[in-house]
């Protein structure tokens, strides 16, 4: 489009009134309403977070009682991991960017698109409302027959909330799938697609057949506590053991949910920084479905010390670290990628440069865990507390601000401050890894979580944690401040600014209401740096006449 033409009505400016938001069939504005409430749940965990590294800062637990902090660590595991981690990446940036990196008008089924956002939020309706009536104190996991038996904290409530949110992410699943197998444009074919929507993909799959196993999980649950049926109650005659196995059938693949779309996000930052088609691309786009299917296979190293026979321990041991190769797969490829790469330093690839980082110690630690005698002797620490955080808060929430910070300028038509953006990829990086590396040596040394007091020895320990929670905090409160100030007052994008490769860039910021002016075709491979610039230097060529 020349720059005197005249935009095409885009899905911002459209129509402003409330009512064409809320039953909107757009799978943009769709992204944007994932967009709020996703950063409203995160702030609501974040306080929660707060709360809790306040009470840790001295030894004694002076701030709040124990039953009240038990409330606070339970509710910000439910709202960080079912209301935000699962659903940020593939309900925002999946939402908005699939139908346009595949040329596609839509979503396969827009109504389904809306309906998996409203069932979301009725799961964290329910969710606010047991915590507004004092919460629950199971811990994140719902353990029974603690949550079926003793537990007189609002359990039921809670639960209907995460299969709600459970059933919004069967419903997204399924729309991915339908809309990569259908709607691509013309001449992509497989091994055409971004990684980010293989990734995607690849975590569809997990959704749609891990999430009933939760929400059979949770039925169960709510039967037993609420008609005392013997189930996983050993006064009733049921099984607790049985508990863990079904709710880490899930759990387990569910923090590939998690991880799968912040691999995708990474491929494509890296990707377009360094100016180079992706190292290995068939082999990255294989690992995600090899992380999709191992991720089945790996749920009995939660359960080492859970009566568990010592040979199925070894066999899930082994397992759990044959699920780390592809994992590693990609961190190799990534780096091989910024070999003699074009690198620039924007402030996205900070971003993924830092979940390279984050996620390196992550998956290590977790190769450390998945050893028998390592586990058994951190097991229930901080060390665990600590893994968990630098794989899914820390990878995943670089990953998700670097998606944002590179897909903002398509999203909203407006850069935001360059400066600050550096400075805030600095501070999440620097604060995250203040606030949690601390935690792998208290977890060694063996303060095990979910207490709010501890020994005096602890304490510098805990006081340098909750330095860098301070910081992280910051970091992550700036972007959102110069998010909201971009949209009235940054600078116009353009339709590329990264001179990134993609579909997604070939057509206007915002997007028009149906993507494209006409469905695109596709011609040269994905991450195709070299081949692009050859076409777009044949079409600037003069034509010469014939002598």
């Amino acid at each position: 489009m020349s720059s005197n033409e005249t935009a095409p009505t885009n899905y911002l400016n459209a129509d402003y009134g409330v009512r064409s938001w809320l039953f909107t069939v757009d799978h943009k504005r769709i992204a944007i309403l994932y967009l709020i409430a996703v950063t409203f749940f995160f702030a609501l965990g974040g306080l929660m977070a707060v709360l809790i590294r306040l009470e840790l800062a001295t030894p004694a637990g002076d701030l709040v009682q124990a039953d009240v902090y038990n409330r606070l660590f339970t509710m910000h595991g439910v709202l960080m991991i079912f209301f935000f981690l699962i659903p940020a990446i593939p309900g925002v940036l999946g939402n908005f960017l699939i139908p346009i990196m595949i040329g596609a008008k839509d979503m396969a089924f827009p109504k389904v698109n809306l309906a998996s956002w409203y069932v979301y939020m009725a799961g964290g309706l329910f969710a606010a409302w047991s915590m507004l009536h004092g919460g629950v104190d199971t811990g994140w996991t719902f353990y029974t027959p603690f949550s079926t038996a003793f537990s007189n904290t609002y359990v039921i409530s809670t639960a209907i909330g995460g299969f709600l949110a459970g059933f919004s992410s069967i419903l997204t699943g399924l729309n991915f799938i339908v809309t990569v197998h259908r709607m691509r444009a013309p001449g992509l074919t497989w091994f055409r697609l971004p990684l980010f929507v293989w990734s995607l993909y690849a975590t569809a799959i997990v959704q749609i057949l891990a999430t009933p196993v939760l929400a059979i999980t949770l039925v169960l649950l709510i039967a037993e506590r609420a008609f005392r049926i013997g189930i996983f109650d050993p006064a009733l005659g049921g099984d607790p053991v049985l508990f863990q196995h079904l709710f880490w059938f899930y759990s387990h693949p569910a923090v590939y949910i998690m991880i799968l779309p912040a691999f995708g996000v990474i491929s494509e930052l890296v990707s377009a920084f360094a100016r180079k088609r992706i190292f290995g691309y068939r082999v990255v786009a294989a690992a995600s479905v090899s992380i999709a299917v191992l991720g089945f296979l790996v749920w009995g190293h939660h359960m080492f010390v859970s009566s568990q026979s010592p040979y199925a321990g070894v066999i899930f041991s082994l397992l759990s670290m044959l699920v780390a190769v592809p994992s590693a797969v990609k961190v190799f490829n990534w780096t091989a990628t910024l070999y003699e790469g074009s690198v620039s330093w924007e402030t996205p690839m900070l971003y993924a440069l830092g979940f390279i980082g984050l996620f390196t110690i992550g998956g290590l630690t977790g190769v450390m865990l998945a050893t028998m005698g390592i586990d058994i002797h951190v097991h229930d620490t901080y060390f665990v507390v600590a893994h968990f955080h630098y794989v899914m808060v820390g990878a995943v929430l670089m990953a998700y601000l670097g998606g944002l910070h590179f897909w903002w300028p398509k999203i909203t038509g407006r850069m935001y401050p360059i400066f600050w953006s550096k400075i805030s990829a600095l501070l999440v990086f620097v604060g995250f890894n203040l606030t949690f590396f601390p935690q792998f040596l208290l977890g060694y040394l063996g303060m095990p979580r979910r207490y709010h007091a501890y020994p005096d020895e602890f304490q510098v320990l805990n006081v340098l944690s909750s330095a860098g929670a301070t910081v992280l905090g910051v970091g992550y409160l700036i972007p959102l401040v110069y998010f909201f100030w971009s949209m009235r007052y940054g600078k116009r994008a353009g339709d590329n600014p990264w001179d990134a490769f993609g579909l997604e860039w070939e057509t206007t910021s915002p997007p028009p209401t149906f993507n494209f002016p006409a469905t695109p075709k596709v011609t040269l491979e994905a991450y195709d740096y070299t081949g692009r610039a050859e076409a777009r230097l044949a079409r600037t060529q003069p034509v010469r006449s014939s002598p």
